[in-house]
């Protein structure tokens, strides 16, 4: 197992190396995006010449080091950061989430994709992207390439996104005041990556409330992947005609919550917190590495082109859904 999880690290290092080349960073991709597309190259070039013994360590760096990322994630937020924005923010973002999440699935249906293919697409559209995708991954265990194909769609239209909000802002076309454009961007675009470089684009002000209100659709992981995990089960009991089976409670998904909690009392100094949130991201960034290493490209072509529909869908609702809410709804909380 040893020898897989060194493997998976060597990687991680590179895709950090990778990341900080000036025409990488101009694309806001972070780490983890980087190095789920290493993975990917490995698996579909060298994965054969693999030893079989270095695979354990592969699946654990995707399921307990993707876990123990989700729950030092946590240290991001406070609970204070969450009321300085105020309702408006909470507000839009369960409104963004919760339809997001809903039609997607719905969209899913009409479109006969995979079941969960069509919910990792809309829970990474709904929050953050891919922590999301791989928070979701973490509960309804699909097959790693469905993770890998979300994550991509996630990547593909959250960049779009990323560069289109400062030209509609900046050339008044969104007709939306700072506070407005900054709840709008933090409630719909995907990855933080993508929030804190549209936002930078568009100034500090609409950076900082886009920054807390995305903190926010990250906070909204947890209870998402609980419910997530009560349905899951409930269909694998209608599906195992009724039988017994343990339900499987994403215990991370609390951790998250009660790192968020221990973070909110600022006991830990900022270098700290700082260090904890540099190691979160390479543990993040060996989940998504490993994730790729098990991805074959020949699977992405037995998906087709629905996901990416859906996605797009998704995306065109995000952009005229999150504008109605932000220019409507915001300016009467």
């Amino acid at each position: 197992m040893l020898h897989g999880i060194l493997l998976i690290a060597l990687f991680s290092c590179a895709a950090f190396y990778i990341a900080e080349i000036e025409f990488v960073k101009r694309l806001s991709f972070s780490p983890l995006i980087v190095g789920i597309i290493l993975g990917m190259i490995y698996a579909n070039s060298l994965r054969n010449n693999l030893p079989e013994t270095w695979v354990p360590g592969i699946k654990f760096c995707t399921r307990q080091i993707l876990r123990l990322g989700i729950i030092l994630y946590g240290f991001r937020l406070t609970f204070q950061s969450v009321m300085e924005i105020g309702t408006a923010a909470i507000v839009a973002d369960l409104i963004m989430v919760t339809v997001t999440i809903f039609l997607g699935t719905g969209l899913g249906k009409l479109l006969k994709m995979d079941k969960d293919l069509s919910l990792l697409t809309a829970t990474g559209s709904a929050i953050c992207g891919a922590a999301a995708v791989l928070g979701a991954e973490s509960v309804i265990r699909p097959q790693p390439y469905k993770t890998a194909v979300a994550v991509s769609t996630v990547v593909i239209f959250g960049t779009i996104a990323m560069f289109l909000y400062p030209v509609i802002y900046n050339t008044g076309i969104s007709g939306l005041d700072a506070r407005e454009m900054g709840v709008y961007t933090g409630s719909t675009l995907h990855e933080v990556a993508h929030v804190v470089g549209a936002g930078n684009a568009m100034g500090r002000e609409i950076s900082d409330t886009a920054i807390i209100v995305k903190m926010i659709r990250v906070i909204l992981l947890a209870p998402v992947l609980l419910i997530m995990a009560l349905v899951s089960e409930k269909r694998n009991r209608l599906a195992h005609s009724g039988g017994k089976r343990r339900i499987t409670i994403p215990w991370f998904a609390f951790g998250f919550i009660l790192v968020i909690g221990f973070n909110s009392f600022g006991l830990l100094p900022e270098k700290v917190v700082d260090g904890i949130n540099g190691f979160d991201t390479f543990l993040l960034t060996m989940a998504m590495t490993a994730l790729g290493a098990e991805t074959d490209f020949a699977k992405f072509r037995q998906a087709g082109a629905k996901p990416f529909l859906l996605a797009a869908l998704l995306f065109a609702w995000l952009l005229g859904g999150g504008w109605l809410v932000s220019r409507y709804l915001v300016p009467l909380l």
